[in-house]
């Protein structure tokens, strides 16, 4: 029971590792990255489509990402869908492709972002202790079938898990704020 417990635990916050990383590619950097317009929703014939269901992306320069439309028709769509959305980005049109010039941030944007992924590194944290406290809970409700010994020592292994995965956390957060203060 205790074990089952503890592998719930470690699921669970390798999840929230997980969905800090995937925040983190949604935040523009000076470099071009794919990745960047996963969220975009294009409205593709009256539905909300995302983006890399109606294009593949390419990043011929380290600055520059290519968008290549499957169908011609929507390229006016993909465009707008990029415009309007909150990421800073003016994409140009030359009838075959879409290019996305990244500019290099601004001092000021630039610690705006930082903020920005702090606070989604400190969500991934909270997550993680959400975790940790519910598991502590449950092991505490096992108190009459299993001995306190046991329960003292899945709740020491409990928290070097949290230590662990909030480690990783603050190590991504690290390599996030390096990228953003690279000019």
């Amino acid at each position: 029971m205790i074990e089952e417990l503890l592998d719930e635990a470690e699921h669970k916050m390798e999840m929230a590792v997980e969905h800090v990383v995937g925040e983190f590619t949604t935040v523009r950097t000076g470099r071009a990255n794919p990745q960047i317009l996963h969220r975009v929703m294009v409205d593709y014939y009256g539905q909300p489509t995302p983006l890399q269901q109606l294009a593949t992306f390419s990043v011929p320069e380290p600055r520059l990402l290519v968008v290549q439309p499957y169908d011609k028709g929507s390229m006016g769509a993909i465009e707008k869908a990029i415009q309007s959305s909150d990421l800073g980005l003016n994409p140009s049109n030359d009838g075959t492709v879409i290019r996305i010039a990244f500019p290099p941030l601004t001092e000021e944007r630039r610690n705006e972002l930082i903020r920005l992924v702090r606070h989604m590194a400190e969500e991934g944290r909270v997550a993680i202790r959400n975790v940790r406290r519910h598991i502590k809970s449950d092991l505490e409700a096992l108190h009459g079938e299993v001995s306190d010994d046991d329960i003292r020592r899945a709740e020491k292994e409990l928290q070097d898990l949290t230590d662990t995965y909030v480690a990783q956390i603050d190590e991504l957060l690290e390599r996030k704020e390096t990228e953003l203060r690279e000019v």
